[in-house]
Parts: structure tokens; C-alpha cells; sequence
């Protein structure tokens, strides 16, 4: 049986382009740089399914910002688990738990 691969998809979200990262599970899971698109719907979805093709289960997040939620909608309408994250309620400092 082959191996279960989960994947972990960080979207640095702007107006005109998405810079889209990728990180395999696990403590010891590489980090790479996928690719920088287009952010229209179109382009999306077919990153969207690129990605989700090479792994058996992945989750994206992306920080919230002015674009909305409108690419929270097309994750969550392809099938895929998706947070959004608020800048300003991520502990920082000695808050933080390691």
C-alpha cells in the first residue's frame, strides 16, 4: 500500500498575485516555495487542483487581509480544508506556546 501524504498549503494572498507555499507533514516536513499566480479564480482552481493531485489530503490557510473571502469559498467548494488566518489575534512574545 503506498504511503498517506498530507500536505499543508500557506497562500501569502495579494490583490493581483498569490504567492502559494507548501509544507509536507510531520515536524521534519520540507517547506518549499510552489509557485506565484495570477489571483483570479480561474488560475486558483488549477493550482488548487495541481497541488491537490500530488497528496491524499491537504489543508490551506491564508492570512486574512482586504481580498476577502472569496478564495476561502473556491477551497472549501473544491473539497479542501481552509483557515484564515487574523493577523491580529496570533499570540506573539511570551504568550507564545512552543
Amino acid at each position: 500500500m503506498a504511503d498517506y501524504r498530507e500536505a499543508f498549503v500557506g497562500i501569502d494572498v495579494a490583490k493581483l498575485r498569490n504567492a502559494v507555499a507548501i509544507a509536507d507533514a510531520g515536524r521534519e516536513g520540507e517547506v518549499r516555495f510552489f509557485d506565484e499566480v495570477d489571483a483570479s479564480i480561474t488560475n486558483m482552481r488549477r493550482v488548487i487542483g495541481r497541488i491537490a493531485n500530488r497528496f491524499d489530503h491537504v489543508h490551506f490557510c491564508y492570512e486574512a487581509g482586504p481580498t476577502g473571502y472569496g478564495l476561502y469559498r473556491l477551497i472549501r467548494s473544491l473539497g479542501h480544508e481552509c483557515t484564515v488566518v487574523a493577523p491580529s489575534l496570533i499570540i506573539r512574545g511570551s504568550r507564545a506556546i512552543v
